[in-house]
């Protein structure tokens, strides 16, 4: 179990929420967790189970459906969630998308997307790497142009978290291929849309329980009330909301990593080795403090940066610094993990082995460690 008891960042409501988040894994989601990662992807009756539950986008105000709560409750969902060793694509919906739609949508689109969301009847994913664009969202080919009343869709885009499940996809496109960055818009499209198509569910590294997808489309046809907030602006909407989008990824990083440091102490203290347990070599001692003392560290940088992003105040900078400590930082705990297991780690039947798997694209997603270097340099 995930030790919050030196934390700073939360209150009694959170610790009561964090009992409700626990209970509803270890009914739902532990069970199944080897089950959706052979099969690629996260059943529907978990997304249901965590709407009922009150888990799914606690931020959404309650006139859409939700609870309105503060970031604090989509952070420890995504601490449970990570800690438990699960990439379900659920912190996606919560962090993510419901603030793009709650933000920036219209009323329409708010009473639309959002109650469905809360309770987990609509899964949806937001579709930005294409295959020759990454980190650089100004360079997408996506089109979306306008025909009458009607934008027509045109393009592919790949990884895409929640592609398989999706019911709604925020498709990144450009509105006036002309104006560069300026002519990024989003569009919301649904699933049953003529000429939106679903790719292959990607094979990967890690995060197999993920479902991760090529999307095309292809004259795809949707309104032009589908643009979500003002065309042209999509770029500007990118950019502000990488904050919580970044914070989010040294959460979920960090509570793995602290996974993959409970799971070597367990497993040292229980494996012996020329007469005693592996734990007494001073070595392993050594590595384990070592690998305590960044957590501890770690672990106060992000009550810190949680507490600052509440209150509206936790910079781009500051927050692609964190995704980049922290995610390197979990790359470095899950192999000193990995090490004190000896060759246990490398079987795929310990929880260390998918903890490795799966930190390896936090570096990358999100936007790049190297991306967040230039952020944070820009800043200096």
């Amino acid at each position: 179990m995930l030790d919050t008891s030196t934390r700073t960042a939360f209150n009694e409501d959170h610790a009561m929420f964090r009992d409700t988040v626990r209970k509803v894994f270890e009914r739902e989601l532990i069970p199944n967790l080897d089950r959706y990662e052979q099969e690629g992807i996260v059943d529907r009756k978990f997304w249901l189970a965590c709407g009922e539950a009150g888990l799914l986008c606690p931020t959404v105000k309650e006139e859409y459906g939700g609870l309105g709560l503060d970031f604090g409750y989509n952070a420890v969902v995504t601490e449970e969630m990570n800690y438990a060793g699960s990439s379900a694509g659920i912190t996606l919906q919560s962090d993510i998308v419901a603030e793009y739609v709650e933000k920036y949508g219209s009323e329409e689109q708010k009473l639309k997307y959002l109650p469905k969301m809360v309770t987990g009847k609509c899964i949806t994913a937001i579709a930005m790497t294409e295959p020759g664009t990454g980190s650089d969202l100004q360079a997408v080919r996506t089109t979306a142009l306008k025909d009458g009343n009607h934008y027509v869709i045109n393009g592919s885009k790949t990884y895409i978290t929640n592609g398989q499940n999706a019911d709604m996809t925020i498709v990144v496109a450009k509105t006036d291929p002309s104006l560069g960055a300026k002519g990024v818009s989003l569009i919301l499209v649904d699933a049953d849309t003529p000429g939106y198509k679903k790719g292959r569910n990607l094979d990967k590294v890690g995060m197999h329980s993920a479902d991760t997808s090529e999307l095309f489309f292809e004259d795809v046809r949707v309104p032009i009330t589908n643009c979500l907030g003002a065309e042209g602006q999509g770029f500007v909407y990118l950019m502000s909301q990488l904050p919580q989008e970044r914070l989010g990824i040294a959460i979920g990083a960090h509570a793995a990593a602290q996974r993959a440091f409970d799971e070597a102490v367990s497993f040292t203290k229980d494996r012996k080795a020329f007469g005693k347990t592996v734990f007494e070599f001073q070595n392993t001692k050594f590595t384990l403090a070592d690998m305590k003392s960044q957590l501890q560290v770690g672990w106060a940088h992000l009550d810190w940066a949680l507490a600052r992003h509440i209150r509206g105040e936790l910079t781009t900078a500051e927050a692609s610094a964190a995704k980049q400590w922290h995610t390197d930082m979990q790359g470095r705990i899950v192999d000193m993990a990995l090490q004190l297991h000896g060759g246990a780690g490398y079987m795929n039947e310990y929880m260390v082995a998918r903890l490795y798997r799966d930190a390896r694209v936090t570096r990358i997603f999100g936007g790049t460690n190297e991306i967040m270097k230039e952020v944070v340099s820009r800043s200096i």
